[in-house]
C-alpha cells in the first residue's frame, strides 16, 4: 500500500460519495471504486482532460461546475451498475432505457444519462432560484416588503435549501451515501496531514472538510442573495431571468472563495469555511471501516505520479 506524503498540505484530490463507493478525481487520473456484490472492492480508472480555462479566474469555476455534475453523475450511475446484482440491475432499468441501449447503443444511453443530469441542474434552478422569488412576489402583494424584500427572498432561498437537505438525509438509502461521503472527507484528511492511509489512520480523521460540494452549494446561495440583492423587482418574470443570467458569475465567484478558503488557515478562511462545516453535520456522517476501505482505494488510485503535482 502506498502511504501519504510525510507533510501537511492541501491537496487539489477530491470527489463524491456514489452509491457503495467513492468518486475521485487526481492531476492525472479519475477513480471511481466501489464494492460490489459479491464484497470486493472493484476499481475504474480513467485520465482526466485538461481543461484549457482551468487557469482562468471566475471563469474556471463555470467550467469546473458543470464538469463535476455531468462526471459526477455519470460516475452515480454507474456505481449503480456495479453494486447491484443482475437480477437488481434488471429491475431497476426501465423498459425504455432497455430499449435505447438495445437498439440505440451504449453511447446513446450516455447520452441520456448526461441530459438527466442537464435536468436535474434545471430543477435545482426552479427550486433554489424560481420559486424564493416566485413566493417573495406573492407576498408582497399581501405585505408591504419595502426595503426588505431581498432579504426575505434570501430567507426563502436558504430555508428551502435547509430544508431540502434535511428531508433527504431522513432517507436511508441517502444516509448511507452521507457516510461513504464522511469516508471520502476522512481518507482525504488523513492524505493531508500527512498519514499513511490506513484504515486506523482515516477512523481517527473528521469527516468535515473545508473543501466540499456542499461548502460550495452553500457558498453559491449566500454569494447569490448578496449579487441577486442588486437586481431590479420590476416585474418577478423579469427578476427571476436576470438571476438565471448572473448565475454563472454567482458560480465563478463561489469557486474562487472556497478555492481560497481550501488553500488558507486564516480567521478570514476559517469564517468562510465555518458555515459549510456546520451543515456537512447534515451531509456526512460517520463511516464503518468497509466504507474507509473503499474510500482509501479510489484515493491511491489516483495519487500524483512523476511530474504531477496535486498542490492545491
Amino acid at each position: 500500500m502506498r502511504t501519504a506524503k510525510k507533510e501537511k498540505f492541501k491537496t487539489s484530490i477530491g470527489g463524491q460519495a456514489l452509491i457503495e463507493g467513492v468518486l475521485m478525481r487526481g492531476p492525472g487520473r479519475m477513480a471511481i471504486a466501489v464494492r460490489n456484490p459479491a464484497g470486493k472492492i472493484q476499481l475504474e480508472t480513467e485520465p482526466v482532460k485538461r481543461n484549457p480555462v482551468a487557469r482562468v479566474p471566475v471563469v474556471r469555476g463555470i467550467f469546473s461546475f458543470i464538469d463535476s455534475l455531468l462526471v459526477g453523475y455519470r460516475a452515480l450511475m454507474r456505481s449503480a451498475e456495479i453494486s447491484m446484482t443482475e437480477e437488481e440491475r434488471e429491475e431497476e432499468e426501465s423498459r425504455f432505457d432497455r430499449w435505447v441501449r438495445e437498439h440505440l447503443g451504449e453511447k446513446a444511453l450516455n447520452a441520456m444519462m448526461s441530459a438527466s443530469a442537464v435536468l436535474g441542474g434545471l430543477l435545482a434552478i426552479v427550486l433554489f432560484i424560481v420559486l424564493p422569488t416566485f413566493l417573495t412576489g406573492l407576498l408582497g402583494r399581501v405585505v408591504d416588503l419595502g426595503l426588505f424584500r431581498s432579504a426575505v427572498e434570501g430567507v426563502l432561498k436558504l430555508g428551502i435549501f435547509l430544508l431540502y437537505l434535511f428531508a433527504i438525509s431522513r432517507m436511508k438509502e441517502v444516509n448511507r451515501l452521507f457516510r461513504y461521503h464522511g469516508a471520502e472527507h476522512k481518507t482525504i484528511a488523513t492524505y493531508e496531514a500527512g498519514e499513511p492511509l490506513t484504515v486506523e489512520n482515516v477512523r481517527q480523521n473528521s469527516r468535515f472538510h473545508p473543501r466540499c460540494g456542499t461548502s460550495f452549494l452553500l457558498l453559491v446561495i449566500l454569494i447569490s442573495i448578496l449579487v441577486f440583492s442588486l437586481v431590479p423587482w420590476s416585474s418577478t418574470l423579469g427578476r427571476v431571468g436576470l438571476k438565471i443570467l448572473l448565475l454563472p458569475l454567482v458560480m465563478g465567484l463561489s469557486y474562487e472563495v472556497i478555492k481560497f478558503a481550501g488553500r488558507h488557515d486564516n480567521l478570514l478562511s476559517r469564517a468562510i469555511s465555518a458555515p459549510g462545516l456546520w451543515l456537512q453535520r447534515l451531509t456526512t456522517a460517520e463511516p464503518d471501516d468497509s466504507m474507509i476501505e473503499v474510500a482509501i482505494a479510489s484515493v491511491e488510485a489516483v495519487l500524483p505520479g512523476e511530474g504531477e503535482s496535486d498542490r492545491w
